[in-house]
């Protein structure tokens, strides 16, 4: 889930894409922060270029609903500092929409994205559901809410639990048989799977109810921010952009998922049009 210590980077900006709408207000161009080091959703590839799942999304709202933005990668204490100062209208930085934000005074959006939980094995594994384990090991990283799910459910499913320092650690273990399966926040070891070529895969069903991801404002100034980010969001579910976003960072399975988690409200936006 999302940290929240500020890793205060460079200030990179992207330009922002335009196209006619009766939200966008004219000429003005939206300050967007956001984080830097939080991938698959922002991050800088090898060739120094900033990517990810919430600046693609970002980009294609844009282009959507046509207004022009500046995003700033501040890194997250940071990002929500410059919003609160006025110097930032909104954030898009992998943000869980929750009570207490809201309580504190953040305005999300419709949520985008929901980080789950889920139990990953070998390629080719009889694991098929939490029943297989018990009497089995299964491996954990240390501290994180996938530790806190596999903890949850031990107990009821009689699996033991050994405790891994970082993530490569913890694959490898899998891969090796020295556990049976792991539990890593989805997205995140979606994208491992991706780009390292693991043999591994996501159980199908194994992901809790985890919280979604929203962009957020902090004051009612930017209110438009937040109706046009939602207009934008139905419409490029419905037209299968947001799907193709998704699946270039972690792949179909993980697409289809996300539209299914999130096609209905796009479609209920779509025809209160």
């Amino acid at each position: 889930m999302k940290k929240n210590l500020a890793v205060l980077l460079g200030a990179g900006a992207l330009a922002g894409c335009m196209a006619m709408t009766s939200f966008a207000e004219e000429g003005k161009v939206w300050k967007i922060a956001t984080d830097t080091v939080f991938k698959p959703f922002e991050y800088t590839d090898d060739s120094g270029a900033f990517v990810g799942i919430d600046v693609d999304i970002l980009a294609a709202i844009a282009e959507d609903q046509g207004f022009e933005y500046e995003l700033n990668s501040l890194g997250w204490d940071a990002s929500i500092a410059a919003c609160q100062a006025g110097q930032a209208d909104g954030m898009i930085a992998g943000a869980s929409i929750t009570d207490e934000r809201k309580a504190s005074g953040w305005t999300f959006s419709d949520g985008y994205y929901n980080a789950t939980q889920s139990m990953t094995v070998q390629e080719g594994s009889d694991i098929a559901s939490f029943a297989d384990l018990e009497g089995k090991m299964v491996g954990v990283k240390t501290g994180t809410q996938g530790a806190s799910y596999a903890e949850s459910l031990m107990d009821e499913y009689g699996f033991s639990i050994t405790y891994f320092e970082d993530s490569p650690t913890m694959y490898q273990a899998v891969l090796g048989g020295q556990v049976v399966a792991c539990f890593e926040d989805t997205p995140i070891m979606a994208a491992s799977i991706q780009d390292g070529g693991l043999a591994l895969t996501i159980v199908e069903g194994s992901e809790n109810e985890g919280s979604p991801y929203g962009f957020a404002v902090f004051t009612e100034d930017s209110q438009e921010l937040i109706d046009m980010f939602n207009a934008g969001l139905a419409d490029i579910i419905a037209d299968g952009t947001y799907e193709a976003v998704i699946a270039n960072y972690l792949g179909e399975d993980a697409a289809k998922m996300a539209v299914e988690a999130f096609g209905g409200a796009a479609e209920e936006a779509t025809e209160a049009e």
